[in-house]
């Protein structure tokens, strides 16, 4: 069975790209799971990124280690990747965990937002190519979602975002490998 964490680049408490991931742990609970631990993450620094690892940090990379497969849903903030994501990204890079993981993003950027979300994909897909993911193109989608399409359980019922979320998840399975080298 392939597993696939999902983090959302978002602290936000009533975020959309939250309420997508929480919508892909619905379809395929038994092969997702949703990594909660972004507002915990101390700011990086490198000096800091030697065993023993801050403990979040080493949730993090167990969480990483531990799945097939990454799906992740950010806002853009000022153009780029929100201060925590890119927090969480930078804490990365020192691990073995990313080489080679087959990930993809939902962009739930509101038709509305000026630039569609593409310069926090962007920033995002430099930052995954540096600590050598392997980018599912079929398991990137522009998904454009309003708050009034979330429930007040954080859930999304609308069928036609539902299917672009499963076919995500879908590509990152089949894209998976069935077996992972350990990191």
């Amino acid at each position: 069975m392939t597993t696939v964490l999902l983090i959302s680049g978002s602290t936000r408490a009533g975020s959309t790209n939250t309420a997508v991931l929480r919508t892909a742990a619905v379809l395929d609970p038994g092969q997702t799971r949703l990594y909660d631990g972004l507002a915990q993450l101390p700011a990086f620094n490198p000096d800091d990124d030697v065993e023993p690892l801050p403990p979040a940090v080493a949730e993090l990379r167990r969480a990483l280690a531990a799945c097939d497969a990454l799906l992740v849903c950010t806002p853009e903030y000022a153009g780029a990747l929100p201060g925590a994501f890119k927090n969480l990204l930078d804490w990365t890079v020192g691990g073995a965990e990313m080489p080679g993981l087959p990930v993809g993003w939902i962009n739930a950027a509101g038709v509305a937002a000026p630039t569609g979300g593409s310069g926090a994909h962007t920033e995002l897909a430099t930052v995954l190519g540096y600590v050598q993911a392997r980018i599912v193109r079929s398991a990137c989608r522009r998904v454009p979602l309003a708050r009034s399409q979330v429930g007040d359980d954080g859930i999304i019922a609308d069928p036609v975002v539902r299917a672009e979320i499963a076919a995500a998840l879908d590509a990152l399975t089949t894209a998976a490998d069935p077996v992972r080298p350990a990191p």
